[in-house]
């Protein structure tokens, strides 16, 4: 499947052989975070090593290794890989692999100079924690020091570019449009009286019979969600 961001790959990678460091930005959904990594390795821009990215979430983190290992036909683990605290799914073969901020810090401290990473990408950029900034840092420290070859990628949605930029000496910005989807807002005809989950669950319901597609709901806890899906499960529908 094409996505907005294949459009762009190939002037990043161009720009990344004359310059150690890019910045990326992109909308959510243009498919930054599962096509970057890959084309970064197939382009040779890791060198005999490894592909890197920061994932500030766990969840993220292990559905973006899921999802890469998945387009490339791989079994997650082998050439595609993730860690994060108190788990690691990778091995010996592992080129592309997919971590959070405790573990990045943790290998910089053990190894300074992150050897056998060739490529080190900061995905989710514009949330600008105070991990993720330490990180790059001392990233930026390493490639000007002793790691001229290290390629820095930092990749945002909606992050104002222009101090980044500079900090990463004057690098190139990359930006890709992503996808555009019309949408159309419903309100209900009468202020409602009841309760909300039981009120949603006939709203998805209203909402299967209008499209042919899925249905995504989004509740405020748990106990909601719980309450919704026993109501979708009285109609006998499926409920992820």
């Amino acid at each position: 499947m094409r996505l907005p961001i294949d459009e762009i790959l190939p002037e990043l990678i161009r720009s990344l052989r004359d310059f150690p460091a890019a910045i990326l930005r992109a909308p959510t959904g243009a498919g930054k975070t599962t096509r970057v990594p890959p084309s970064l390795l197939d382009a040779g821009l890791a060198g005999e090593g490894s592909v890197l990215m920061l994932e500030p979430r766990r969840i993220a983190a292990r559905a973006a290794a899921r999802r890469i290992a998945e387009e490339r036909g791989a079994t997650l683990g082998e050439e595609v890989g993730y860690q994060v605290r108190f788990e690691r799914k990778a091995g010996n073969r592992t080129r592309i692999l997919v971590v959070t901020e405790g573990v990045l810090l943790g290998m910089l401290q053990k190894d300074p100079f992150l050897d056998g990473v060739g490529a080190l990408l900061f995905d989710e950029f514009h949330e600008r924690r105070l991990e993720s900034d330490l990180a790059l840092a001392m990233a930026r420290r390493l490639q000007r020091e002793a790691r001229p070859d290290l390629r820095l990628v930092a990749m945002s949605a909606t992050a104002e570019t222009g101090p980044i930029a500079a900090f990463l000496g004057d690098c190139p910005v990359h930006e890709s449009e992503g996808f555009l989807h019309p949408v159309e807002k419903l309100h209900l005809a009468t202020p409602l009286l009841r309760d909300a989950p039981e009120a949603t669950a006939d709203a998805v319901l209203d909402a299967l019979r209008r499209t042919e597609g899925d249905v995504l709901a989004f509740f405020p806890g748990v106990g909601e969600i719980r309450r919704a899906r026993r109501r979708l499960e009285e109609r006998r529908l499926g409920v992820a």
